[in-house]
């Protein structure tokens, strides 16, 4: 087991990409992760992501399913076409429909964890997936 500073010092420099529209959803997450040690970007919408994405480099993605101008899919699908989805990504999503959840599985998702979480499984699903 790690101590806390052997934990901070390995995930200082890990970037961070939330996606989400809900606000509550991004307060929550970011502060959590900041918390870690982690560098936190956030786009609030599909289109936002990718072009942060593109720009910041981030070392994994939390990506919520269901948003305005370009939904979690449709961000996912664009980046597997143009880079085979090199990052890690988290998706979130109220929808309990095991269809989604197989496509997103098929497009590349490491994790798919549904709405209402908690948040110690999203940090252990971060931290799992930095290692």
């Amino acid at each position: 087991m790690n101590t806390p500073a052997q934990s901070v010092s390995a995930t200082s420099t890990a970037k961070i990409l939330v996606v989400d529209d809900d606000a509550e959803i991004i307060e929550a997450v970011s502060y959590a992760l900041e918390s870690n040690g982690y560098q936190v970007v956030v786009a609030r919408d599909g289109n936002q992501a990718l072009a942060l994405a593109e720009c910041e480099n981030p070392q994994l993605m939390i990506l919520d399913m269901m948003m305005p101008k370009r939904s979690g899919f449709l961000v996912l699908e664009k980046m597997r076409r143009e880079n085979e989805l090199p990052v890690p990504v988290i998706m979130i999503t109220g929808n309990e429909g095991s269809r989604h959840q197989a496509y997103a599985e098929l497009l590349g998702v490491s994790e798919y964890i549904r709405k209402p979480f908690a948040i110690e499984k999203l940090l252990e699903a971060v931290e799992r997936l930095l290692k």
